[in-house]
């Protein structure tokens, strides 16, 4: 079973960055906008932050939830958060703003991936309150 539940999150996760990273595929494909599938890619993470929601929320279904928690993301739309996928995920995520940073200011959504990064990365810093304490699943 829990190799079940590891092998579901990396999907979920990897389908997200699916998306992030399709803009940089040559844009020769006539007929798809692969600047909308990334800023459809990022605002997934935004839909899938647990904790108290900044007012600058795009998914406005999507209110505060785990409020004894301390944020991050859920994983695969439900309430359960797993460590290393999501510092998998922030870390791909910061890689593909240091190779495509100028890509995806054109396309409008550098400030909203930085947002993504920092949500994921407070939340692994704060899982980290003090010396050889790292709280996880």
């Amino acid at each position: 079973m829990d190799k079940f539940i590891m092998k579901s999150t990396i999907s979920i996760y990897m389908v997200g960055l699916f998306f992030m990273v399709v803009l940089w595929v040559p844009l020769t494909f006539a007929g798809h906008d692969y600047g909308q599938a990334m800023s459809k890619g990022i605002l997934f993470y935004e839909a899938q932050r647990s904790g108290y929601l900044p007012s600058t929320q795009r998914v406005t279904w999507r209110s505060h939830s785990g409020l004894t928690d301390v944020g991050g993301y859920y994983d695969a739309g439900d309430n359960v958060k797993f460590g290393l996928p999501m510092a998998f995920t922030i870390t791909t995520m910061s890689w593909i703003v240091i190779e495509y940073g100028r890509q995806i200011a054109n396309n409008g959504e550098l400030a909203n991936t930085l947002e993504a990064i920092k949500w994921g990365t407070d939340y692994l810093i704060k899982a980290h309150p003090e010396p050889n304490v790292l709280y996880g699943e």
